[in-house]
């Protein structure tokens, strides 16, 4: 395969399929339609497989064309991700600054701090949206738990939420509370999202060590619909700290094995494009966020602010 001209007849191969044409691919990039085709069929040749059947009226990948599609795919990501952040490296600095957070983040932990930072740089407005993030296509900055994959972002730790142990006191009088790490095997458990059918809970109490496998009745990966599950008293849930401060310091919630610690269900992070690295509205925001977000971020069951009620 000539290796210079590969990802185009890639790209173009991609193109055809998506719009299910050589005439629709053709008009959408601006080409002759001879060009397409011509460019599609030296990639059949340069491969030695046929990679389209082609008829009157529509177009269909062959079995070898399914194998290769979706790396065609991936080359035309690849080339609009470049010129996204082109674009935006180009953009007249000045304008909202666009910030991205994943829900149960961007309700419990941003919104408080959007009126503060307004106040503190009145000259940066923002453009807030909460949203899964997946993408680096929409937004300029970003508050999303774990790193992605991309190479070309840049990031800033805020924190890692301490998670709790919580339930309903319902649920607790029902099926009694757990007194000892082993006992949540006999319970209801609430975990987030994993690929195992088993979770396992890592647990610390000055220097004793516990690991506690157990099989979820629920695992999901929004802590938001977790703790709705918590408070309707289906179970014990493994959540962020922060999202429970209410209904602990209410009453509405209690802590299980509240002299055990857990490990941090995530680490929350900053991530922007690498290519505003420089631009001052990211960094005023990113140091803001940094400032505020990570005391936030702080337990407080030390520190009294809701009561702590022990196992019996």
């Amino acid at each position: 395969m000539n290796e210079l001209w590969a990802p185009a007849q890639l790209a173009l191969l991609a193109k055809v399929v998506d719009l299910n044409g050589f005439s629709a691919a053709a008009r959408s990039l601006g080409v002759p339609k001879a060009a397409v085709s011509r460019s599609v069929a030296d990639l059949e040749k340069a491969l030695g497989v046929r990679v389209l059947e082609r008829t009157t009226r529509r177009i269909a990948l062959t079995a070898a064309g399914r194998l290769i599609y979706p790396y065609a795919k991936r080359v035309v990501a690849e080339v609009d991700a470049a010129r996204a952040l082109i674009a935006r490296l180009h953009a007249p600095v000045g304008g909202p600054l666009r910030v991205a957070a994943e829900p149960t983040y961007g309700r419990a932990l941003l919104a408080p701090l959007v009126p503060r930072f307004l106040e503190s740089f009145p000259d940066v407005p923002l453009e807030v949206v909460l949203q899964p993030i997946d993408a680096q296509d929409s937004w300029d900055v970003a508050i999303r738990a774990g790193l992605p994959a991309e190479v070309n972002l840049a990031h800033r730790l805020l924190g890692a939420p301490p998670a709790v142990l919580c339930a309903t006191p319902s649920y607790l009088q029902q099926h009694g509370s757990p007194v000892r790490p082993e006992d949540l095997r006999q319970h209801d458990l609430l975990t987030p999202g994993t690929d195992s059918p088993e979770y396992r809970l890592e647990l610390a109490r000055g220097s004793q060590r516990a690991e506690v496998r157990v099989a979820p009745k629920l695992t999901i990966n929004d802590p938001a619909v977790l703790h709705g599950a918590c408070a309707a008293g289906l179970g014990v849930a493994l959540l962020p700290e922060f999202l429970c401060r209410q209904g602990l310091a209410t009453g509405r919630l209690k802590l299980v094995l509240p002299d055990w610690t857990l490990a941090p269900a995530a680490m929350l992070y900053a991530v922007y494009a690498a290519t505003l690295e420089a631009d001052a509205r990211v960094q005023r925001f990113v140091e803001f966020l940094a400032a505020n977000i990570v005391p936030a971020l702080a337990s407080v069951r030390s520190s009294g602010a809701f009561s702590t009620p022990r196992s019996p």
